[in-house]
């Protein structure tokens, strides 16, 4: 991210930070203070990164942001100023991804299928964003979740039980998050969002767009 401010100084553009995507949850104090600790401390390191400003998914966050932003910026309206000619990083740092920590998990897998289920729901029901385990989601994290199984089966992954990622085992896992969601989700949005997330992770061909075969779904 420091890349990023460094990226845009040097072109007189603003260099805006990313989504915090934790929501408040009116119904669970501990969730909503675990939320706020965790926004807060995002846009402190952006701001002290050099962001010039950034975007909250919910608007209960949006003083903790402008709080942050007002300790750095002051009186301030941006870090253009801050060039950061201290960052230095090359094209072979940023293709480097077998330096990237973490793994391929069976809990990985599971929580990719579940939350593409719960996204592709809730964009059938007519809600483009959706609030999924306290955390606001959109399109992107449903791409995001068929496009990593869908690379997995491709590539034969082997998880951390020493699984191997088929699109048997794939289908299994589809099943298992079916059952658990029944009670959650009306039968009419999960069947047809199960459908869609086996089409699209498990296609011969990648699909460019899970959202172009859901379209067709729209009632």
């Amino acid at each position: 991210t420091e890349l990023l401010v460094r990226t845009c100084h040097k072109r007189g553009a603003f260099a805006i930070g990313g989504m915090a995507a934790f929501i408040p949850n009116r119904k669970d104090p501990e969730v909503t203070a675990a939320a706020l600790d965790k926004v807060r401390a995002d846009k402190s390191r952006e701001a002290g990164d050099g962001f010039d400003g950034s975007w909250v998914a919910h608007p209960g966050m949006v003083d903790i942001c402008r709080e942050e932003f007002d300790k750095v910026l002051g009186d301030k309206p941006n870090q253009l100023d801050r060039t950061r000619d201290d960052v230095s990083v090359t094209a072979d740092q940023l293709l480097d991804a077998a330096s990237t920590p973490g793994g391929a998990t069976s809990a990985g897998l599971r929580a990719a299928v579940d939350v593409g289920i719960r996204y592709i729901a809730s964009w059938l029901s007519g809600n483009g964003a959706a609030a999924i385990h306290n955390l606001m989601e959109d399109a992107a994290t449903a791409e995001i979740s068929r496009s990593q199984v869908w690379q997995w089966v491709r590539n034969g992954t082997q998880l951390d039980t020493g699984d191997k990622v088929t699109a048997e085992l794939v289908r299994g896992v589809l099943a298992e998050v079916r059952g658990e969601l029944a009670a959650e989700i009306k039968p009419e949005l999960l069947e047809p969002a199960v459908e869609l997330f086996e089409q699209v992770a498990l296609a011969d061909e990648f699909p460019d767009f899970l959202t172009l075969p859901a379209y067709e779904r729209i009632k």
